[in-house]
């Protein structure tokens, strides 16, 4: 059975860590935060001092942060993955990034005859801590076939999108772009309800025996009925962030996304007022300009 490390035990990376281990496999991490590393060992990790030593030990490395500057860090950086990572080696780039970042991994990871998956994951903290991920990797077919095993343990599903590097991160940003303007979209409804006069739960009824209910719609309407905006596990952060990736592949792409260009400046208002809260925080923004809060 392979050995497992992992950088980054934040949200997504302490369920991926929970999971990892549920199944049997061992599990060398790395965090900055003491807190997370007391956890690990907690949960029957080992802790390493850096992301070297979690090289040392790994045969298949899950790269969890927060962006691409920080996945270079680790990858590439002193103290870095590929000091002391093997040939044969798989490091596995679940963060989202650019797709223009993870291809800069490309031919320094290959020079040292090292494997790389570009496997960004959607689900968010319920689904990393409930091993229910979608995962849609691109990379070599027999890497990610030696290398399955390790992501059912995290995943309900895996996607293979395809053959080159960034891909994965492609296929993300096309996904975030939705799932943003989705969230606007709900926010922007559920106030001018509340604006109009029509109780929360009214509109919650009505909206979830209709064509646009499903489990994100679900989530976000019953967190902002309960006035739930901080701790949910989907921080507003890194919406902001991978809403910003979106429209940096539409600009090389020459596309125009005006639904998510408008989404990522509701994004950007929230942000700039909650910046420590989630996503479902925008809608008190979107409140406070109509003079109304959204209720049951």
């Amino acid at each position: 059975m392979k050995r497992v490390g992992i950088v980054g035990l934040g949200d997504m990376g302490s369920g991926l860590a929970r999971n990892i281990l549920k199944n049997g496999f061992s599990l060398t991490g790395f965090d900055l935060s003491e807190a997370r590393m007391t956890e690990l060992k907690e949960a029957g990790g080992t802790p390493a001092a850096n992301c070297r030593e979690v090289a040392q030990d790994s045969d298949s490395i899950f790269a969890m942060v927060l962006n691409g500057n920080q996945v270079k860090q680790v990858v590439l950086g002193e103290g870095g993955l590929l000091e002391a990572a093997k040939p044969g080696t798989t490091i596995i780039i679940s963060a989202t990034i650019k797709p223009d970042e993870i291809r800069e991994l490309v031919a320094p990871v290959a020079e040292k005859g090292i494997n790389l998956l570009d496997a960004p994951v959607s689900g968010g903290k319920p689904g990393a801590q409930n091993g229910a991920l979608t995962v849609m990797a691109s990379g070599k077919p027999y890497v990610l076939e030696d290398n399955r095993a390790v992501l059912d343990a995290i995943s309900k599903v895996i996607f293979h999108v395809g053959e080159e590097i960034g891909q994965g991160q492609t296929v993300k940003a096309c996904l975030q772009a939705m799932i943003g303007t989705v969230f606007s979209a709900i926010f922007e409804s559920m106030v001018l309800g509340a604006r109009a006069g029509v109780k929360g739960e009214t509109l919650h009824k009505v909206f979830s025996a209709s064509g646009i209910n499903c489990g994100l719609y679900e989530n976000c309407s019953k967190l902002i009925l309960d006035r739930k905006f901080k701790d949910t596990g989907s921080r507003i952060a890194t919406m902001y962030k991978d809403l910003g990736i979106s429209l940096d592949l539409a600009r090389e792409t020459g596309v125009p996304l005006f639904a998510t260009a408008a989404a990522f400046q509701l994004f950007q208002s929230g942000i700039s007022k909650f910046p420590d809260e989630d996503n479902w925080t925008c809608v008190k923004v979107l409140e406070d300009i109509a003079g109304t809060e959204v209720k049951w």
